[in-house]
């Protein structure tokens, strides 16, 4: 029973788990659109555009 206690605190034992960066990329570039699309009054288009950036940001950063 202790063993199970101290897997679940530890998040599940999964130490090697590569988290990468398709997240931050996602963020950069949500951040990005968003500020384009408030400036120009067109959102709707430079959200998903931002989108798109952001992930190939995140990509880039995994190829390192």
């Amino acid at each position: 029973m202790a063993e199970r206690a101290d897997e679940s605190t530890t998040g599940g034992g999964d130490d090697n788990m590569d988290t990468g960066n398709i997240g931050v990329g996602i963020a950069i570039g949500i951040g990005m659109g968003v500020a384009i699309g408030v400036a120009t009054d067109n959102l709707a288009l430079w959200l998903p555009i931002g989108v798109a950036i952001g992930v190939s940001i995140g990509a880039a950063l995994d190829q390192e």
